[in-house]
């Protein structure tokens, strides 16, 4: 298994993870397949259109143009790649478990073709123990052990969507082998798109280390959310108590709160940490509390929905309501575990009449299971008796939105700097208009 031969590559999953991995390689010279299990996705690539946010059409096109090839799993030649990468999703399930289904039937279809000398390296977020248990026990599936016959090794990903430097050779990556010599051996091929490379002294201490990384923000982002709600209670502004702790230049780093947490990792990573730690006989109840406490905050935007109609004589039964933003972040198309899927959900479940702008997310399902399209600025303007913001993206018009919206929840402060009318905006763990 010689390190120096690893020249060409196979990226399983091409969303915001694989496709940055891929082209990276790509344009380091090495010769790259992207697999993909959805062919839609397959026939968008080939076409030259990327579908994240992160990549553009011209980057994706220079790749092909050299040599970049995309494919389903049938006909991949994975059997002649010298080593393939696994970018898959880790979802949860209904009861917050770890769903390792997509990551186990990558290594299923990885194993039909596995050879010796081959190196596999998971990147996809999980728990402790997946690399080197049941993702390594399908892999061994093909009669090959790893450490013996094939290398393997786990290296978290660090894509931060909306951030095209996140994905590039400066962020240092982890990574840790099963053996040391698969964990220097996928180093050296990271280090061909990464400037640092850290070697760690197993897969599940990296597995870990992303989780850490992840949980960190989730639980930074409860303890804002409660204080935003503890504000409300005290009449304080939490966007201010934040600005002013935030001018100490050391021992302290700001998190901001707002209607929920989406997106690929920090709603989903907690479980994936706290439903390992129940394997050792071990309750991570400060996890789990951070993590249930950012799911209810899109509970709470809708609580205050009913308070700013209530105030302006109006009931949330009945009322129309305008969303602006239902990606999971600003200035992204990523509409990932939004907590605008809840929030819609939960307005309608209390009788509001829902509908959402968003240029960047043309249709969007909601919690409830109903979905819609998006509709223009102008609609919502007219035709809303309150506007609520969870994303402010920058290519919508918040000038506009404040100088004629009659009645705005901000959930992000996006009406700071503003000179609202009286009573005109309920924010988030200030209370009414900014102070």
């Amino acid at each position: 298994m010689n390190q120096a031969t690893d020249r060409r590559i196979a990226v399983a999953g091409l969303g915001y993870v694989g496709l940055p991995l891929a082209l990276s390689f790509r344009e380091a010279g090495l010769d790259v397949v992207g697999i993909d299990t959805n062919p839609n996705r397959v026939e968008e690539l080939m076409a030259g259109r990327s579908p994240i946010d992160d990549i553009d059409d011209a980057r994706l096109a220079r790749s092909l143009e050299a040599g970049f090839l995309i494919t389903g799993p049938e006909g991949s030649g994975l059997d002649k790649v010298d080593a393939v990468f696994v970018c898959v999703p880790t979802p949860i399930t209904r009861s917050k478990d770890p769903d390792l289904g997509p990551v186990l039937r990558a290594a299923r279809v990885i194993r039909e073709y596995l050879r010796a000398g081959q190196l596999v390296v998971l990147q996809s977020t999980t728990f402790p123990g997946t690399t080197v248990g049941p993702f390594r026990e399908e892999l061994e599936q093909s009669g090959l052990k790893a450490g013996v016959d094939f290398d393997l090794a786990f290296a978290p990903e660090r894509v931060n969507p909306g951030d095209p430097e996140s994905a590039s050779r400066t962020i240092p990556r982890l990574v840790g082998g099963t053996t040391p010599a698969a964990t220097k051996r996928a180093a050296a091929l990271l280090s061909k798109i990464n400037d640092r490379v850290i070697q760690l002294s197993s897969p599940d201490a990296a597995e870990l280390a992303k989780l850490l990384e992840n949980v960190f923000r989730n639980v930074n982002i409860a303890l804002v959310n409660q204080l935003a709600l503890l504000c409300e209670r005290m009449g304080v502004d939490v966007w201010e108590v934040i600005d002013a702790a935030a001018t100490k230049p050391f021992g302290f780093m700001r998190f901001t709160p707002g209607p929920g947490v989406g997106g690929h990792c920090i709603p989903i990573d907690p479980y994936y940490l706290s439903w390992r730690a129940r394997e050792f006989d071990f309750v991570d109840r400060f996890v789990e509390l951070a993590g249930d406490i950012n799911l209810a905050m899109p509970r709470h935007v809708v609580d205050l929905v009913a308070e700013a109609l209530n105030d302006h004589g109006k009931a949330l039964k009945g009322a129309r309501v305008g969303v602006l933003g239902v990606a999971f972040k600003p200035n992204v198309r990523d509409a990932r575990n939004s907590p605008a899927a809840d929030v819609i959900a939960g307005l309608r479940s209390r009788g509001a009449d829902v509908s959402y702008h968003d240029p960047h997310v043309p249709a969007f399902k909601a919690a409830d299971g109903v979905e819609t399209t998006s509709v223009g600025l102008d609609h919502v303007l007219a035709d809303s008796d309150v506007v609520v913001i969870l994303a402010a993206h920058k290519a919508v018009d918040l000038d506009r939105v404040y100088g004629e919206a009659d009645l705005v929840v901000d959930t992000v402060n996006s009406s700071a700097g503003r000179s609202p009318r009286e009573r005109q905006v309920l924010r988030l763990g200030a209370g009414w208009n900014p102070a």
